[in-house]
């Protein structure tokens, strides 16, 4: 056990109520992980728990029988502790390690990548050496017969009595295939990349002397590159990992991110170029001999998506602080490099309800109809009876229609409510001036609301979401 976990703890001290839980308290899954219970508690907890059980004058002294049963006890419960607590920290980026951490990476469709091989080579001045000396930058590539790339891991610098230097070199591609051994002649390195740019000082040396590269600058390969079968370590991974994007370009990635923005309540992303253009209609009356299947793009245009968004009625869509500039704040990190989302307020559309209901086993007072339906308690029914209908419609998504059959159904499911007579929907047009449909309809919007066939649905563009109008006018308790 870490010697942190070996203190003594004072038996005494931890409370009795600590000894009945059984949920662990402030150990084992908690708001903040998984936090094991080191060995020095264990045993603590078990000799409180022994003169809990058995009374103050038992034998729990260091070399009783008890104690020693307390403290292989222990020891097993603290090495199933920090097994659990491996296990949890496996299943997090942040904290796996080893398998574990491979295992995560794969999943986002990075596996661990393999190191390069390193090694050494010597390289020998055989042309003049220039005055000032010569040198052979880092980085300068060399080819094996076989076509393996290498580099120089640091410059090899000659100078005045030392024209023969040995330096480290990498396998330019990771893996084991590039662990490259001299003793294969296929894998030794002998050759200057021809097309390097870092090698034109060593090609202008060549030739300034007759000479070819490889005659100017002779390697010798005598010992294998090793290690292109390791993989990247823990924390190198881990911070590619984490770094990396959780999904590429997606209507679904976007969705999800748009959705999240405090204020969101649906969103719809359209990407005009990358699947079927639904804005032309060209079903039923399209020449598929004649005329292409899509209009040309206009390339002067920028290439953007569109991401309608239905705000909820709290939420304020320009400003910025706006619901737009929090969206296009979700989606920067996920749009495509380039490609801007063009985001609209959604077409809000009201639906509100009229109908007639038939009540039974509710306690309404008595009187007349227009009494009754103004009292606390039928006021109370229409708004649980609302609320009902509120959360269907908040679920439609964008141009799904409005279904009589459905409002009566959410209707019918509040307790009291036994029949809905003479139902309609009533479509409420937006004014001029954005009417808020987060209020209470107001006279002057009852008078734009269109009211539809009894039991008739409400259909909507595919631009169009539906919001429903919380107004208990409509409804009348026969």
């Amino acid at each position: 056990m870490p010697e942190a976990d070996t203190v003594a703890i004072d038996p005494s001290a931890i409370a009795e109520a600590d000894l009945r839980d059984s949920a662990g308290g402030a150990y084992g899954l908690t708001a903040q992980g998984f936090n094991p219970k080191p060995y020095a508690r264990l045993v603590a907890e078990g000799l409180a728990r022994a003169r809990l059980y058995f009374g103050d004058d038992v034998d729990v002294r260091p070399g009783s029988v008890l104690r020693r049963m307390v403290e292989m006890s222990a020891l097993e419960h603290a090495r199933t502790h920090a097994t659990l607590a491996g296990l949890y920290d496996s299943l997090f980026v942040s904290s796996a390690s080893g398998d574990a951490l491979s295992r995560l990476g794969e999943e986002l469709g990075l596996p661990r990548p393999e190191l390069q091989a390193s090694g050494t080579v010597s390289v020998t001045l055989a042309a003049p050496l220039p005055a000032g000396g010569f040198v052979i930058p880092a980085g300068a590539r060399l080819l094996s017969a076989g076509g393996h790339h290498a580099a120089l891991s640091e410059s090899a610098r000659f100078t005045e009595g030392r024209t023969t230097v040995t330096v480290r070199v990498q396998a330019f591609y990771p893996g084991a295939g590039h662990n490259l051994d001299p003793a294969v002649p296929e894998a030794k390195l002998a050759l200057w990349n021809p097309v390097d740019p870092a090698l034109d000082g060593l090609r202008e040396l060549a030739e300034a002397n007759a000479m070819a590269s490889e005659a100017a600058a002779v390697i010798a390969h005598t010992a294998p590159l090793t290690g292109g079968e390791l993989l990247w370590s823990d924390a190198r991974y881990r911070e590619l990992v984490l770094s990396a994007p959780r999904s590429i370009w997606s209507v679904e990635a976007m969705r999800t991110a748009a959705l999240l923005v405090p204020g969101v309540e649906a969103v719809q992303v359209i990407d005009e170029y990358g699947g079927l253009d639904l804005d032309r209609s060209i079903f039923g009356n399209f020449n598929f001999i004649q005329n292409l299947f899509s209009a040309a793009r206009d390339y002067g245009s920028s290439y953007a998506f569109r991401v309608l968004v239905k705000p909820s009625p709290a939420a304020i869509w320009e400003g910025a602080d706006g619901l737009r500039a929090s969206v296009a704040e979700a989606l920067e990190d996920l749009r495509p490099i380039g490609i801007f989302p063009d985001i609209r307020q959604a077409e809000e559309v009201g639906v509100a309800i009229h109908a007639r209901l038939v009540v039974r086993g509710e306690p309404l007072p008595a009187g007349d109809r227009a009494s009754v339906n103004a009292s606390p308690a039928a006021m109370a029914l229409k708004q649980r009876v609302l609320d009902r209908v509120r959360a269907y419609v908040r679920g439609l998504s964008f141009g799904e229609p409005v279904r009589a059959a459905q409002v009566t159904w959410a209707m019918l499911n509040e307790p009291g409510i036994e029949d809905v007579l003479d139902l309609h929907l009533a479509r409420l047009l937006p004014s001029p001036s954005a009417f808020d449909f987060a209020t209470a309809v107001s006279d002057a919007a009852a008078l734009q609301a269109s009211l539809l066939p009894e039991n008739d649905n409400m259909t909507l563009s595919r631009d169009q979401v539906a919001v429903f109008v919380d107004d208990p006018s409509g409804l009348e308790i026969l």
